[in-house]
């Protein structure tokens, strides 16, 4: 096993494997070894989202996750068509199942038309009723572009074409950075298994972005806190009420967007994910507790200030995590008819959200470089959509 390299991508999830097969295609020339600290790629962030390609409607107009959820969305359909990655275009409906929640509707439908997302169009409850038998809302939005997709097959898809580009580009599982040592045009990563060095360096650590970070002395204004999403799945005698995706109008003060139903491409039905602050990063039960992580969240001063900020809908949502009546409860709201029977538990998720020192959720991807190496600091949804419109980027630094 060659140790040096002339780059290395740390982090085995889709916007870091995104990243290496667009730096290989670029430069295949070049040996690329990518670290990752799990035995497969896709073990936390990428492997445990709703398997979603999101749109593009939602974001804020000339945003980062505008431009690239777009872009990325292009490229993720034409990358998975080329190479047999499993996906499907089935469209999804954004429902307002008040009066109340027409307002946010609508500003999603503006936001919509200036992020150029195509074919969106309004449904009265009627033209609901025909997508979807079971949902009940006052008014909808149409959104034909949205679908879902295979993303631990996708990263499985972007080992092979970096290994296939340059054979003595590697793949290495079971390896964790514990040190960086950064020089002007070389990097050591001490690790769980020896010692890589390479010209440059990409991170891509997802949920220990910060800590990773820390390691290579880069100053941060923000940190990493987790929120575990749980999901639900409708059992096989419920999974006729949803045709495909279907989805609440956010609460435009919280990045999340609320608990909807997503068919995957396997066929199931989920039904989530709620949003609660996890004791553990890497924790994917409800009771999961890692004394590091707690206690680095909570002595944190942003992470009270958030608590301070949303403390009514944090408290919501730790009752539901714990109910399943009340989670029900939460989906009758576009399902009256789905009762504790239709659905049973699935499999949880942490997000990694960055948070300021001011409380705030840090809305936008954040890229930095340090000492020749590149830091994807912050890749909140729709990262996984816009891993190759990010990984370009990404490669725009390196170039630089």
């Amino acid at each position: 096993m060659s140790n040096k390299s002339d780059y290395i991508v740390v982090g085995g999830g889709v916007v870091g494997l995104a990243t290496a097969y667009k730096l290989q295609e670029k430069f295949p020339n070049k040996t690329i070894t990518i670290l990752e600290k799990e035995a497969e790629v896709g073990m936390h962030q990428t492997g445990r989202n709703s398997g979603v390609m999101h749109s593009g409607i939602y974001y804020k107009p000339g945003s980062y996750k505008a431009k690239n959820c777009r872009n990325g969305h292009a490229q993720l359909v034409k990358f998975s068509k080329q190479n047999n990655v499993n996906f499907d275009v089935c469209g999804k409906i954004i429902v307002a199942t008040s009066n109340e929640e027409i307002p946010g509707l609508e500003n999603i439908f503006q936001r919509g038309l200036k992020n150029k997302t195509e074919g969106i169009c309004y449904l009265t409850s009627e033209e609901l009723k025909e997508k979807e038998p079971f949902i009940k809302g006052v008014k909808a939005i149409y959104v034909p572009t949205a679908g879902i997709i295979d993303y631990v097959g996708l990263c499985k898809t972007f080992v092979e074409k970096v290994r296939a580009i340059n054979l003595k580009s590697q793949f290495i599982p079971n390896c964790e950075v514990n040190e960086v040592i950064s020089e002007k045009n070389n990097s050591i990563l001490k690790t769980s298994i020896g010692d890589f060095s390479a010209e440059k360096v990409v991170f891509c650590t997802g949920l220990q972005s910060d800590r990773v970070a820390e390691k290579d002395n880069l100053e941060l204004d923000m940190h990493i806190v987790g929120f575990r999403g749980d999901y639900y799945e409708l059992t096989a005698e419920a999974k006729h009420k949803i045709k495909n995706l279907v989805y609440p109008v956010p609460d435009p003060k919280f990045p999340f967007l609320g608990v909807h139903f997503t068919r995957m491409v396997d066929g199931s039905i989920e039904c989530g994910p709620n949003a609660v602050f996890t004791f553990k990063r890497e924790g994917y039960n409800k009771t999961s507790f890692s004394l590091k992580d707690t206690y680095e969240a909570l002595k944190f001063k942003g992470t009270w200030k958030l608590f301070g900020k949303h403390w009514r809908k944090g408290i919501g949502e730790y009752k539901r995590a714990f109910s399943k009546r009340l989670f029900i409860k939460e989906l009758q709201k576009l399902m009256p008819s789905i009762t504790v029977n239709d659905v049973k538990v699935a499999r949880s998720g942490v997000r990694a959200q960055a948070i300021d020192y001011g409380g705030n959720m840090v809305d936008d991807f954040k890229i930095m470089k340090h000492n020749g190496n590149i830091h994807v600091i912050n890749a909140p949804s729709p990262a996984a959509t816009a891993c190759l419109a990010i990984a370009d980027e990404i490669i725009k630094v390196v170039v630089e």
